[in-house]
């Protein structure tokens, strides 16, 4: 008896951890240009509970809570230390950190396909993922003509918390792209890494706004059409991963080849790892 409630308490133990490493990934979402928190979810196959919990707050709040507490400090804590490294890593190597999420996300990739067919897979959810792939690779590929500078204040501040919140509930959307676009991202990882209240507050609540407003729907499309609205996401996946694909090498070295190729192999192995661990945790 004592030997099985410890190999309970070690299951939850290792449940506590492996939420907390998601949450990490998926904070990185609003931090990293070209990743999607939201896509992160999806593929950690947290998206769906996240939907329904902040569509029904009230409904199995206790439980919903203690679920999300590790994902919720994973995230702060993924969004504080990549607002320290991002500038120097993405600044100095950028192909190499960016080969490493396109490894994790092909990596989750299988287990991602499951999870859209768990309730059924005909032609038609075929089409709508050929169709939201080309549409997600034109969006994310036309997208920075869409934003030009804008000034810094409270209100432009809460329209970035907004645009992070939208990629929350848009898997795929990266909404770090967008404030590249906007000239506001150097900004925004300095004031997270400086605690600049004029910073954070407005974001967070901007993204609260957006969060709280869009995820009712979002729910309510997933109780009429799951295999559609997941082979959807899947597309949109697809997208913003070719996106972040790299393509300049200038000034690589061999070196930097084989280090791309290593982080590449290495996060697919990390994200097929996470993946098998979700489902010994299902």
């Amino acid at each position: 008896m004592e030997k099985q409630t410890e190999m309970t308490e070690n299951k939850r133990g290792g449940d506590w951890i492996l939420r907390f490493v998601k949450g990490m990934f998926i904070g990185s979402g609003f931090i990293l240009p070209g990743v999607s928190g939201g896509a992160l979810a999806a593929i950690f196959g947290i998206y769906e509970r996240i939907i329904s919990f902040l569509a029904h707050i009230t409904r199995n709040f206790k439980e919903n809570v203690l679920f999300f507490i590790p994902v919720g400090l994973g995230g702060i804590t993924g969004v504080f230390l990549l607002s320290f490294v991002v500038s120097f890593a993405l600044g100095t190597y950028e192909n190499i950190v960016l080969w490493f999420f396109v490894g994790c996300i092909l990596g989750t990739i299988p287990a991602l396909w499951k999870e859209a067919g768990k309730k059924g897979r005909s032609t038609r959810e075929i089409v709508i993922l050929i169709v939201s792939f080309a549409a997600g690779l034109l969006f994310l590929w036309k997208g920075s003509g869409l934003f030009g500078h804008v000034d810094q204040n409270f209100f432009t501040w809460m329209i970035a918390g907004g645009l992070i919140g939208l990629g929350i509930i848009v898997p795929g959307l990266s909404p770090s792209n967008f404030l590249v676009y906007m000239g506001m991202y150097k900004a925004m990882s300095d004031g997270i890494k400086n605690l600049n209240m004029g910073v954070i507050l407005p974001i967070g609540i901007g993204g609260v706004i957006c969060v709280l407003g869009l995820s009712k729907v979002m729910d309510y499309i997933f109780s009429k059409a799951y295999p559609q609205l997941f082979h959807f996401i899947m597309g949109i996946v697809l997208a913003s991963t070719i996106m972040i694909v790299p393509t300049d090498y200038s000034g690589f070295t061999a070196g930097n080849y084989a280090a791309s190729v290593a982080l590449c192999v290495a996060g697919a192995a990390l994200g097929a790892w996470m993946s098998r661990l979700e489902e010994k945790y299902k």
